[in-house]
């Protein structure tokens, strides 16, 4: 869905806090949880979103128009998976309740390229129980996909190199790889 639980977000905000990162790069932003949750803590950030889904960038305001400025600096409508690499060379990548959605060959693919590309740091987050989900408010790419366990996620990480914490939920799972060892 567009949106995302509570869950693991207030552990989120205290790593953001803590690394304070200049550019973002949210993939699959879906309402803008993320932007809307980061965004007020630390000014200047420069926010681009990869959305594939194009309804959601007007329904949700996402997109800069003349009138107004909304949550997203940049916003291209993409998937994730064919978007240029230099979209993930950002102080932090946002993969929030979004690699459930693809098949984990291409989730592992997506980290990996983004790792390539120089992002510092990593955020996931995904369902870590079974979460069947089809399409939702016409938008196909809301069926899940892959269903993650956490040590899966967590070795797929630990391969990245770098450091990780984590934060295991009763619904998600929460990541943060950073660069930084």
């Amino acid at each position: 869905m567009p949106t995302s639980i509570a869950e693991g977000k207030d552990w989120s905000l205290e790593r953001f806090k803590r690394h304070q990162p200049d550019t973002v790069c949210d993939v699959g932003p879906g309402e803008g949880t993320y932007a809307k949750l980061f965004r007020p803590v630390h000014h200047g950030v420069w926010w681009t979103a990869v959305e594939i889904h194009k309804p959601y960038i007007r329904k949700y305001g996402l997109k800069n128009t003349a009138k107004r400025k909304d949550m997203y600096d940049e916003v291209h409508n993409l998937d994730a998976r064919e978007a240029p690499e230099h979209l993930y060379f950002r102080d932090l990548v946002i993969f929030g309740d979004v690699l459930e959605h693809m098949p984990r060959e291409d989730a592992v693919a997506l980290l990996r390229k983004a790792e390539a590309a120089g992002c510092w740091n990593i955020l996931v987050s995904l369902p870590i129980v079974e979460a069947p989900q089809g399409e939702v408010d016409g938008n196909p790419h809301e069926e899940h996909v892959h269903h993650w366990d956490a040590d899966d996620m967590d070795s797929v990480l630990a391969e990245l190199g770098g450091r990780v914490e984590k934060m295991r939920g009763g619904t998600l799972g929460v990541w943060w790889w950073s660069r930084r060892g």
